[in-house]
């Protein structure tokens, strides 16, 4: 033991202290203290402050006896313990002491003997009171350190949560937006219909907002796919000159409406990766998109590429707004806002640069952001894999725009009667001949009826869901050949695969645009999945 154990002997003859003292220094073979109270009301006092780690109380303490000292609240609460000296033969006085809570009675006369024994007892008690004591401190620091992570996990949570009302409440903004000018396109249709010049730019204006809305439906598309990693990537080996030119012929229009310099620089010699053509025209798009929105006017957006560190690197460096460097590494997170202020007065859902670096880190290529401050401008880096030397392999050719589209009869089956009637006239403007179906029924009713080449079917119908629909459709026709096109606000894998499962040859996602369901009706009659 690192202290002495200290003792308490409570007792009026000071003669019975000088014994006990000897017989201590003789027998107790462990450092220890032994102090003295020589009054009943010192003895209480003692137990009341609880500084020994055991008591000796003799039985007659003047007017009163330990048998009161032991029955006092000071000794009931006590954990540490007491034991009553007894005379000899004095049976009663034993039995009652035991009653009252004593640790244990010893004869004055035995003491010798016995207290060595009840004096270890004390020392295990308090050896086990410190174990306990630092079994408490180490529970109460993981405590605390549990309650700080939790503190800190549930500010992380509030802050998630805000960052996704602020991003709920922009999503609702960005699609109110395109909404406007669509409403009022429609009115100026109604009421300037002799109107050419005017009747063309309403179309125009509906087509632009059109694109706008499926564009951000698509980006969070694209991010719940990656996030639930429902996204293969059909590698084959591109060119990245080829993947910088078709991204910058779509984002030009863009930068010349802001006056912006949009300046190109590409090696001379093929740079070769195994990718995914489309999701890298969709990044460096992207990059470009940001650069444009965040640059101002007559602003100056800067794109490269070339072999560094046996490594293609992409870079897209504009002259706009920059970031604060504090904040550069939040840049890529999901409903992260840097300034709500200055994303609102750009537009954007701001879930761009995270679709960005997932589609980077699927290639097994890595991001980065880097600018000096406020109005200082913005560069990200992308790095990415070079392809294997593969000289015999040439990028896959882009498909041909589809030929003249054969006439068909075709069956639209939509429980949006719009939707449905709509697609109709587009088709017989196409001179298709035409029939529409609002129900799973009505559909196979009308199939068995016009005998269509093809059918146009929506999933979510009522009275008789879309699969079901399909395989009754597939049944009846025998042996005539039907393409059956599944038109479908569903387009993960899982739903291509099950409508599959239900015998469609195609799985297009809504809304399907016209170039891309022309280009399907031209390759027909072959059955084939894809979209």
């Amino acid at each position: 033991m690192s202290e002495p154990l200290r003792i308490l002997l409570i007792d009026d003859d000071r003669d019975d202290f000088i014994l006990t003292r000897d017989v201590l220094a003789e027998t107790l073979r462990v450092p220890h203290q032994l102090d003295w109270a020589s009054t009943y009301e010192a003895g209480l006092e003692a137990l009341r402050d609880r500084a020994h780690d055991v008591y000796l109380l003799d039985y007659r303490l003047g007017k009163r006896t330990g048998l009161d000292l032991l029955r006092d609240p000071a000794a009931l609460n006590s954990d540490r313990p007491i034991i009553l000296l007894t005379g000899q033969g004095e049976r009663e006085v034993d039995v009652e002491a035991m009653r009252a809570g004593a640790a244990d009675y010893l004869p004055k006369s035995n003491i010798a003997e016995a207290l060595e024994r009840t004096i270890r007892y004390a020392v295990e008690r308090r050896q086990d009171r410190n174990a306990l004591r630092k079994l408490n401190e180490a529970l109460e620091r993981r405590v605390e350190e549990r309650t700080a992570d939790l503190e800190k996990a549930n500010a992380a949570l509030k802050e998630a949560d805000r960052r996704k009302d602020e991003f709920i409440a922009i999503l609702a903004h960005e699609l109110r937006n395109p909404l406007a000018p669509i409403s009022n396109s429609l009115a100026l249709l109604k009421h300037a219909a002799d109107n050419a010049d005017i009747c063309r730019e309403a179309r125009e204006t509906m087509e632009r907002q059109l694109e706008h809305m499926v564009r951000l439906i698509d980006d969070l598309l694209e991010v719940s796919r990656i996030s639930r990693g429902k996204i293969e990537l059909r590698r084959t080996a591109v060119d990245v000159r080829d993947i910088v030119s078709h991204a910058v012929e779509a984002a030009r229009p863009l930068h010349d409406a802001r006056h912006q310099q949009l300046v190109v620089d590409l090696p001379d010699q093929p740079l070769m990766l195994q990718a995914d053509a489309t999701r890298l025209t969709q990044v460096v798009g992207n990059l470009l998109n940001n650069a444009c929105k965040f640059t101002p006017e007559g602003g100056r957006v800067e794109l490269s590429a070339r072999v560094a560190g046996g490594q293609c690197e992409i870079r897209v460096r504009d002259n706009g707004i920059g970031i604060d460097p504090a904040q550069v590494a939040r840049i890529f997170e999901m409903f992260a806002q840097l300034d709500s202020s200055i994303d609102r007065a750009h537009g954007g859902l701001g879930i761009g640069l995270t679709l960005v670096r997932s589609l980077v880190e699927l290639h097994n290529g890595t991001i980065e952001a880097h600018s000096p401050g406020r109005d200082q401008g913005t560069e990200f880096v992308v790095r990415l894999p070079l392809a294997p030397t593969a000289p015999n392999e040439k990028p896959a050719p882009v498909a041909a725009a589809p030929g003249e589209i054969p006439r068909r009869r075709i069956l639209v089956v939509d429980d949006n009667r719009d939707s449905a009637n709509t697609l109709s006239m587009l088709l017989r403007f196409d001179k298709h001949s035409v029939r529409c179906a609002y129900d799973g029924l009505d559909a196979v009713e009308q199939a068995g009826d016009f005998q269509p080449d093809v059918v146009l079917l929506d999933i979510g119908l009522p009275r008789l869901n879309g699969y079901d629909a399909a395989r009754r459709i597939r049944e009846l026709s025998g042996s005539r050949v039907v393409v059956l096109v599944a038109m479908t606000g569903w387009g993960q894998e899982e739903d291509r695969q099950r409508s599959r499962a239900a015998g469609f040859d195609f799985h297009l996602v809504k809304p399907v645009d016209r170039e891309s369901l022309n280009r399907l009706l031209s390759g027909i009659p072959q059955p084939a999945f894809g979209g």
